[in-house]
């Protein structure tokens, strides 16, 4: 394992839904919610749920290029939500839980485009991908609450009714990229 960590800040919904599932992910480091895109210098999770601040929840995801690709953190992105809606992810509404990807090189944004282009070609989804591909400025960590929420909640409703059900999709679905289970 190399020690040339790259960073991918993504926004696709509720922060616990995508640190969840990018937990699993075989080559990925750490997994830190937070917020992303907005003007508020430390903005408060109240502050971010008004909308008001312009800030995205996001997932920053350290990971191993030479274990798992940007290209195939992208595809598991992808895969567990719905780049179709402006503003939305299910009944979360508002710009606070937009599809954005926030790149940190230009390698990132080239792979992220081309990678949008191929996905809306395929056709996929019934309706264009809305993901923003946008240079990343801040990252502002959230609450600590929010850190590792689905895995210190597991018995919460929202994580028994969304996000249970996308992290036993994602790990039905890519068995070959899910870290190496404990005996």
């Amino acid at each position: 394992m190399s020690n040339q960590f790259e960073t991918a800040t993504l926004a696709g919904g509720c922060f616990w839904c995508l640190e969840a599932v990018f937990d699993d992910v075989k080559g990925v480091q750490s997994v830190e919610s937070g917020y992303a895109g907005g003007t508020k210098a430390n903005p408060s999770y109240r502050e971010v749920c008004t909308g008001v601040t312009g800030h995205a929840e996001v997932v920053q995801v350290k990971f191993d290029p030479q274990v798992v690709s940007f290209k195939d953190i992208l595809n598991v992105f992808f895969a567990i939500h719905d780049p179709t809606t402006l503003n939305r992810q299910g009944a979360d509404v508002g710009a606070q839980y937009r599809s954005a990807i926030f790149y940190h090189s230009d390698e990132q944004k080239r792979i992220a485009t081309e990678l949008i282009n191929e996905l809306n070609a395929q056709k996929i989804w019934d309706k264009p991908i809305v993901t923003e591909v946008t240079l990343f400025d801040k990252f502002y960590t959230a609450e600590e609450y929010h850190q590792e929420y689905f895995a210190n909640n597991p018995n919460q409703p929202y994580c028994q009714a969304v996000i249970a059900p996308k992290v036993a999709k994602f790990r039905k679905h890519h068995l070959e990229m899910l870290k190496k289970q404990a005996a």
